[in-house]
């Protein structure tokens, strides 16, 4: 049987007893109905896994002893991959954070550009900063990867255009070069890259030319135009496929 793999706030270490949150807590008691004894698999995002066995079930909140730490897997892709991603509406953002956890992002960040239609003051953002936030340590917990993907906090794109670096920088436009010619065209092995994706209206000529000066390339992912919560696994996927672990 699957252990149920839980994210806790660290740092773990075998023989040490963790009082799980109350998220985890609520899962554990109401979905899967656990049981004293029965084993868990914890991490805190260090890279590490533990085993871990249910210790006492009491009516709000469950305790877990910690028993060992797993034998090491590397969850982790050799290239370090940077989503720059327009905030979207209703559910396609958590969408978006959650499949480009399972397909190894090690970097989000939310962007503000002239055509988001999203429009939050500045509680609001850091409410929806923190919902994103779990459904990104769901993600992880569900695949099995024991680091956690930064989310950076929401900023505009031509502040993260000026200070980001990447060995390789890819911006969505439906004009751009084709994926696979352009991957031929690199001739080095990128240890990282990111890649931009605007919002459903797109990126604005101004924003596209500010991308460009930053030494962002033009890309497509093919005849279609995709939508602005499939674009990115897309282009996760193929940077996976030509440069990480796929």
């Amino acid at each position: 049987m699957r252990r149920s793999r839980i994210f806790c706030l660290g740092p773990l270490a075998a023989d040490q007893l963790v009082e799980l949150d109350a998220r985890n807590s609520h899962y554990l008691l109401h979905v899967l109905r656990i049981k004293t004894g029965q084993p868990l698999v914890l991490f805190d995002g260090s890279g590490c896994d533990y085993h871990g066995t249910v210790e006492q079930v009491l009516r709000k909140s469950i305790q877990v002893r910690i028993i060992d730490q797993c034998e090491h897997q590397i969850n982790e892709s050799r290239l370090h991959t940077t989503l720059g991603i327009a905030i979207s509406k209703g559910d396609r953002m958590d969408w978006v954070m959650q499949k480009a956890t399972e397909l190894g992002v090690s970097e989000i960040q939310p962007l503000i550009t002239q055509r988001v239609d999203v429009k939050l003051n500045q509680q609001r953002m850091e409410k929806k900063h923190l919902h994103w936030h779990g459904i990104v340590i769901g993600a992880c917990e569900q695949s099995g990867r024991s680091v956690i993907p930064k989310l950076k906090p929401a900023c505009s794109v031509d502040h993260w255009l000026d200070s980001h670096h990447s060995d390789l920088k890819l911006v969505l436009r439906a004009n751009g070069e084709p994926f696979e010619p352009m991957a031929k065209a690199v001739n080095h092995l990128p240890t990282s890259a990111a890649v931009l994706i605007g919002p459903e209206g797109g990126l604005t000529d101004t924003e596209l030319q500010l991308a460009e000066k930053a030494n962002f390339v033009a890309t497509g992912f093919g005849p279609r135009i995709l939508r602005t919560e499939t674009a990115p696994i897309i282009a996760l996927t193929l940077l996976q496929s030509q440069w990480g672990d796929f």
